[in-house]
């Protein structure tokens, strides 16, 4: 069976509705002006970015978009908008383009980008 592809995926949220379209798509663009080079890949039924290692994912929900953190637990959360409380991930829940400023998103990123590559130990190839 193939893998969807990012570009199918994001075609498939817009029949979701436009806001949840237009927010996945502004995330994405934040995601990829931050962090270079970045890889997106499907799984898990949204998108997962890697830079260095996997460190979030955008989820489109019938009434808002998910950004997942895998090791957000790790988090120190500084603006209060981390929902969650598992042993390991949080997201925050973005219903319009506007949220992704007005709850931070571009703080939360590095934190979330940096908490992923402390997790990531060394490889022993011995």
């Amino acid at each position: 069976m193939a893998t969807k592809s990012v570009e199918a995926l994001v075609a498939d949220i817009q029949l979701l509705g436009t806001e949840q379209y237009e927010v996945v798509q502004s995330v994405r663009k934040l995601i990829h002006r931050m962090f270079a080079p970045c890889v997106e890949e499907v799984k898990y039924g949204g998108v997962l970015f890697s830079s260095g290692g996997r460190f979030c994912g955008l989820f489109a929900y019938k009434a808002h978009v998910s950004l997942e953190f895998g090791d957000g637990a790790k988090i120190q959360d500084p603006h209060g908008y981390l929902e969650g409380s598992g042993k390991g991930r949080r997201h925050i829940k973005l219903k319009t383009v506007a949220e992704i400023e007005s709850k931070r998103v571009a703080d939360y990123l590095p934190l979330a980008h940096a908490a992923a590559k402390s997790m990531a130990g060394p490889i022993d190839c011995s």
